[in-house]
């Protein structure tokens, strides 16, 4: 009964993906429970942020358009997205263009998570209440789903709003202030172009390699072996 559930939980995120060509995480499911939270700047087609909670061995995930926000009076729009492998909250790196969700991605902000009431019964409900502390955003949040869009119900839309606390601010907004990774310190240009970063790729992983310049400085800067002394000849007697 458990591996059918773990099938279902990661069922959409493994279908999207083939797992014989890329490097993502598998669909696994943990199984230790933890509270872990990750918002990832992802610039695909569109800029937005994806807001990710551990809850029942994966991550629950959104995307924010305008990323979220310290002001409760801004209702920002979060878009539910498939279940993802806990292992995708270490990932920052470039996913090549031409590929599902192609483009950098930064790990903008992390920390844990606490739920305010039941997190099962919030969810059902679509009233979802948490606290976050993070390294960026803390304080209490609420996703509020929305009704059934012209879609026909294709996209589940959620509303992420700050509560006011100790922790608001009006016109507060993080996501302007802050423009680089929390793990790395790098912009998202850095990210792209960095020869360290690391890429995704529906063929293979790879690590961008070093230009010719700096390989011919490398080499340059690498000690010449010192040639070995010439055996003495012994005098004649």
């Amino acid at each position: 009964m458990a591996r059918t559930r773990d099938a279902d939980l990661l069922a959409t995120y493994k279908a999207k993906r083939d797992f014989a060509k890329t490097p993502e995480p598998g669909p696994k499911r943990a199984r230790k429970k933890g509270n872990s939270f990750v918002i990832q700047k992802h610039a695909a087609r569109r800029t937005h942020f994806d807001f990710r909670l551990e809850h029942d061995g994966v991550l629950k995930s959104w995307a924010v358009t305008r990323g979220p926000s310290l002001d409760p009076s801004q209702k920002r729009l979060a878009v539910r997205t498939e279940d993802h492998p806990l292992e995708y909250g270490g990932f920052e790196g470039v996913i090549p263009k031409g590929e599902y969700g192609g483009g950098p991605v930064m790990i903008w902000d992390e920390g844990t998570w606490e739920p305010i009431g039941d997190p099962d019964e919030g969810l059902a409900k679509g009233d979802f209440k948490f606290r976050l502390n993070g390294k960026r955003l803390k304080g209490d949040y609420v996703l509020v789903r929305m009704k059934k869009d012209r879609t026909g119900g294709k996209r589940e839309n959620w509303l992420l709003i700050k509560k006011r606390d100790a922790y608001a601010g009006d016109g507060n907004e993080p996501t302007e202030k802050y423009d680089t990774s929390v793990k790395t310190g790098r912009t998202m240009a850095e990210i792209e172009t960095g020869e360290d970063s690391a890429v995704w790729s529906s063929n293979k992983a790879q690590k961008k390699t070093p230009t010719r310049a700096k390989r011919a400085a490398t080499a340059k800067t690498k000690p010449k072996a010192k040639p070995k002394p010439k055996p003495k000849r012994r005098a004649k007697s």
